[in-house]
């Protein structure tokens, strides 16, 4: 469970905080150490290493990696009608907002004959990542599928790790949130490895990405440092 910690009322210094909040013990560097064997089982393999990576982190056996598009739709159907209704305000604020985000372009005459165009073009192709384990992060997937799909990019996958007590497929309020927004690839694959499946690709499963976004944990944020300059963090 997560847990709360109330702060309310409390003067605190900074060993005060320190002792409130305590930092996870292992850090970035011993992270990127243990999920270096991950990333090259990830690049050399099959969706069979993917397979064995869920069995041995997520404790369940997903009958594919690639969530089937009936399990989107049985997910988005079965929806609590007032969960849907939140998920959709919050997503007509979110699209407003990166609405007005979106860059023109702009050209300078420098000298006659000479200028000097700005064009914001979009990556052709972005992977999200959305946590999942003690919590469901139904934002994540609102806060990074909305602003690619203002931006036009062509092509979106989202990933998230299999649940054992949905069957090896990422939680149910994920599926359905991808599926109102119209996302048809998801995969079922979490941490480090779900960072290198976008980085490498997979032959027969995923196309490799130009752009990884999304929070994790620090096996994720590890990938994402490692894996930095082979794709776009």
């Amino acid at each position: 469970m997560i847990r709360s910690v109330d702060l309310r009322g409390k003067k605190l210094d900074k060993a005060g905080y320190q002792a409130e909040l305590p930092r996870a013990k292992l850090d970035v560097a011993q992270a990127m150490a243990l999920i270096e064997p991950i990333l090259h089982r990830v690049q050399h393999g099959t969706e069979r290493d993917l397979i064995s990576l869920a069995e041995e982190f997520d404790g369940i056996t997903p009958a594919s990696i690639r969530v089937p598009q009936s399990e989107l739709d049985t997910a988005l159907e079965q929806l609590d009608p007032k969960i849907r209704a939140a998920l959709e305000l919050s997503a007509e604020r979110i699209r407003k907002v990166h609405s007005d985000q979106i860059r023109s372009d702009s050209k300078t005459v420098v000298v006659d004959g000479g200028t000097v165009t700005e064009k914001w073009i979009p990556v052709d192709r972005v992977g999200l990542y959305v946590p999942g384990g003690r919590a469901v992060y139904p934002s994540s997937v609102l806060m990074n599928v909305i602003p690619a799909q203002i931006a036009k990019v062509r092509s979106i996958a989202v990933a998230s790790p299999p649940q054992k007590e949905f069957g090896g497929l990422p939680h149910p309020t994920i599926l359905a949130t991808c599926a109102l927004l119209g996302i048809t690839e998801v995969y079922a694959v979490g941490g480090a490895q779900a960072i290198a499946l976008f980085a490498y690709g997979m032959k027969d499963l995923c196309l490799k990405c130009d752009l990884v976004t999304g929070p994790g944990n620090i096996y994720v944020a590890a990938a994402k440092r490692a894996l930095r300059g082979i794709i776009g963090i």
